[in-house]
């Protein structure tokens, strides 16, 4: 069987993925992830509402020296707000910054869909703390991958249910919320949602 070209309706770039209750890796239970990249040879998605308990934005920036500790009070006025995320298992020391497409660096930043993009840069990181970055972000530390089919069967398992990402969803801070927001912003009552894997 031959597989769709990247960009075919069959593949998820640009969807979320929501964890159902049927989830078999706790990793990932009551998450949301938006989904970077998905072809034939696998996917590649970033957790949106895991956030890293013990490290803010204003700190990590000191911590990679994008930012003096003179400047830690600008800091947290500017991107005081912004939640560092735990973006999944895979590489949980890298950074990656999703953002609206008003930023963009030549070689380095994947447009997505639906005016998100994706840089893992530490150039962004800059632009964020001078104030010359996106209009919204969100950083995370590491991301989610699947192998080549790995994802497509985890869906049929009633892993995950793709539906359409909301951008508005993707920054927005409430990381508590998000679960049951993106659900109920696609019909779901998070009530009736059934282990089970259902049949036609």
């Amino acid at each position: 069987m031959q597989m769709p070209p990247p960009g075919d309706p069959a593949f998820l770039d640009g969807q979320f993925l929501v964890a159902m209750p049927g989830m078999a890796d706790e990793r990932f239970a009551r998450s949301v992830i938006y989904v970077c990249a998905h072809s034939a040879d696998g996917a590649m998605g970033i957790i949106l509402n895991k956030p890293v308990t013990d490290l803010s934005m204003p700190d990590l920036l000191v911590q990679l020296d994008v930012a003096g500790d003179a400047d830690a009070i600008r800091l947290r006025e500017r991107v005081g707000h912004m939640p560092v995320l735990m973006g999944g298992p895979v590489e949980g020391r890298r950074g990656f910054v999703l953002h609206t497409d008003d930023f963009h660096i030549d070689q380095s930043t994947l447009i997505i869909d639906d005016g998100i993009c994706l840089t893992a840069t530490v150039e962004i990181l800059r632009a964020i703390a001078s104030g010359d970055g996106p209009a919204s972000a969100v950083l995370a530390l590491g991301y989610a991958g699947w192998q080549a089919g790995q994802l497509e069967s985890e869906i049929m398992a009633n892993g995950w249910l793709n539906c359409p990402a909301d951008p508005a969803l993707i920054f927005n801070t409430d990381l508590d919320a998000k679960y049951e927001r993106t659900l109920r912003s696609n019909g779901i009552d998070p009530a009736m949602l059934s282990v089970s894997v259902g049949r036609a």
